[in-house]
């Protein structure tokens, strides 16, 4: 082997481990920058703050706050420490009086507690009213209905008729009725550690716009109520149904459609109510209001009914006689014949 081919294979020997070495150098260097940008771990004690915007009159539920460490130097006394004061049970049906962004402390002034003054003037939202039924057990949901929730209102009535058996019926009046209090016992749905007790209650305060209100007065005189509980997913529902409706345009963007979701969430409906009666859930009920029996339609049907007994047996005609509720019937050709009663 030549001195040129050594001396070739040596210098690119020689650049290879600079190279490597460059190389390893840029890494660790790399490295050591991100490890000192990383920022440092808050170090201080945890703080209530709200996972998510909470607008004024939002009442705080179990998924609206949670703990999270926060600076030393930024603790104010207003805040909701762990361990210092009670927190999430503190705060559960307690009303927000103004706008919390998402991941800012819950301050002891930005909400209002049950039992204080003007609770639920701060609960309801600009031009509603608050409104208070009567509901046994069964209809309030067992006791699974809370403050903030969204509810179905359901009217069943006994209507009267002509028939022997009354028309039974219940229909959902009014949908999307937000719940503001049951039993004024707002402040009693968790325990010291924080977890939701189901107790039973015999009222529930709605929020109702005037016209509503003034309907579901009407409605306890005429019938009784029933809560039904609204899923999450159904201001998804409502929207696409007043869409394929023509009642709103489609949104164009998705800013547009969360606006119009939060929008459909905040009101309730009293419009495209639907209605069941007897007959749709048993044979033996009627399905509407049979007409009403006067002594003139009485004797009129059994007059027709027999007419139809004779001329089955007695196709040449027939003489029929009514006296009150007596009716009479002699076939042609015959002496006599008994009629019905």
């Amino acid at each position: 082997m030549d001195v040129r081919k050594l001396m070739l294979m040596a210098g690119a020997l020689v650049f290879a481990a600079i190279c490597a070495v460059t190389a390893r150098t840029m890494i660790g260097g790399t490295t050591q920058q991100a490890i000192a940008a990383a920022p440092a771990e808050p170090t201080g004690p945890q703080v209530l703050v709200a996972t998510k915007t909470l607008p004024p009159g939002t009442i705080i539920g179990p998924d609206a706050v949670r703990y999270q460490t926060w600076p030393k130097d930024l603790v104010d006394n207003a805040y909701y420490i762990k361990g210092q004061q009670p927190g999430v049970a503190a705060v559960q049906g307690t009303v927000v009086r103004y706008t919390v962004t998402a991941g800012q402390p819950i301050t002891q002034g930005a909400v209002i507690k049950p039992g204080d003054r003007g609770f639920l003037a701060a609960a309801l939202a600009p031009g509603m009213r608050a409104v208070s039924i009567s509901v046994t057990t069964q209809a309030s949901v067992a006791g699974f209905v809370f403050p903030g929730d969204r509810v179905d209102l359901l009217l069943t009535q006994t209507v009267a008729g002509g028939g022997d058996q009354p028309l039974k019926a219940s229909e959902t009046i009014i949908r999307n009725l937000r719940v503001l209090a049951t039993d004024q016992k707002t402040d009693k749905t968790s325990d010291a550690d924080g977890k939701t007790q189901v107790v039973a209650f015999s009222n529930v305060t709605l929020e109702a716009t005037p016209k509503i209100a003034e309907k579901i007065a009407v409605a306890q005189a005429v019938g009784t109520l029933s809560l039904s509980l609204r899923s999450i997913a159904d201001d998804r529902m409502e929207l696409e149904r007043e869409i394929a409706a023509g009642e709103v345009n489609a949104p164009a963007d998705t800013k547009t459609e969360k606006d119009m979701l939060v929008q459909i969430a905040s009101r309730p409906v009293d419009t495209n109510t639907t209605a069941t009666t007897g007959g749709d859930v048993s044979r033996y009920q009627p399905s509407h209001i049979a007409p009403k029996q006067t002594p003139e339609t009485a004797a009129n049907a059994m007059v027709q009914t027999a007419k139809a007994v004779v001329h089955a047996v007695a196709p040449g005609g027939m003489i029929v006689v009514a006296r009150g509720n007596n009716v009479t019937v002699t076939p042609l050709g015959a002496s006599a014949a008994p009629g019905g009663n």
